[in-house]
């Protein structure tokens, strides 16, 4: 292909890397991707390097490869952790993208766009500001992003919810609890509410096209293709593909039945319980594509449960 590019993704073995891989070798490119998991290939437009993510690391890859773009999965709790990060990536590709998150946006505006209101500058909450090191942490990076001084070649995207054969997610259930439990519980006030959830091949699908798309440099994205189920049209999907029932409860009840949640008080608190309504037009113009692009939520979910079942 005249026009193929080479792409590092940085810890891409996991639920959106894959993804991204799958759709950047479609679109002709060559990836390398830097993970713990023990993949192999018989593509040679794809490799592996199996190693823990370091500054050696990638001091020595951009030694022996021209990359022209970077995905840097990694999440950093700490901008300082991701300061030295950035600005050797930075210096050794044309375009660079940043994971943040759908979660750093507060929940005032309906659907969410990009200049939504976020959580870091709306809520006054010290023990969030203090404490939570996910979506705090994540805008945080992004305002680093727009005070670096060096080169402005990096886009940011904020994913929803990105379920996969690893993480087949609904609420605050995760891993293959929807496979291997007869009833889940939810609490009866998020049953309405939009679930900010995806498949992760939509996701990975979108971060991959806005790869070296005019425009997007210094821009920031929700990767979402709007589908805009609530928490109880995901149940519906989930229960038609695998069975598993839902009983709609006080919150009482579901925090005594799943008390793991009250370990992490900030993504129910500041998420889960938000309207997760997303508008997917800014990142449809970016990448060109549309809803008739990508799969539906029960069709993600058939893909994933049947990767799932194979593996057993």
């Amino acid at each position: 292909m005249e026009n193929k590019k080479r792409v590092l993704l940085i810890a891409g073995g996991g639920t959106l890397g894959r993804y991204t891989a799958k759709e950047l070798l479609r679109l002709g490119h060559a990836v390398d991707t830097i993970c713990l998991e023990d993949y192999t290939s018989n593509n040679p437009d794809l490799r592996y390097f199996k190693e823990a993510v370091s500054l050696e690391l990638l001091k020595k890859l951009f030694a022996e490869n021209k990359y022209d773009g970077v995905v840097n999965f990694i999440h950093y709790p700490e901008v300082a952790d991701y300061a030295p990060y950035h600005e050797l990536l930075a210096e050794n590709c044309d375009h660079l993208i940043f994971l943040s998150s759908y979660r750093t946006y507060a929940d005032l505006e309906h659907p969410i766009t990009e200049t939504s209101p976020k959580l870091i500058d709306v809520v006054d909450d010290p023990n969030l500001h203090q404490n939570e090191k996910y979506a705090m942490s994540k805008s945080r990076c992004e305002r680093y992003l727009h005070a670096f001084p060096g080169r402005k070649n990096w886009t940011v995207v904020r994913p929803v919810i990105s379920f996969s054969d690893r993480r087949l997610d609904i609420l605050t259930h995760s891993g293959h609890d929807v496979l291997e439990k007869e009833v889940l519980y939810m609490p009866l006030v998020t049953k309405n509410l939009h679930a900010g959830l995806d498949w992760a091949g939509n996701s990975g699908k979108l971060i991959a096209n806005l790869l070296f798309k005019p425009g997007t440099i210094g821009e920031a994205y929700t990767i979402t293709t709007g589908q805009n189920l609530t928490w109880g049209q995901v149940a519906e999907e989930y229960t038609a593909v695998t069975g598993v029932k839902f009983e709609w409860v006080s919150m009482e009840e579901f925090l005594r039945e799943n008390p793991r949640v009250t370990r992490d008080p900030f993504y129910l608190k500041y998420d889960r319980l938000y309207d997760r309504e997303t508008d997917p037009s800014k990142v449809f113009a970016a990448t060109g594509l549309g809803p008739d692009d990508f799969a539906t939520i029960r069709e993600g979910i058939e893909i994933e449960v049947e990767i799932v079942r194979n593996q057993k």
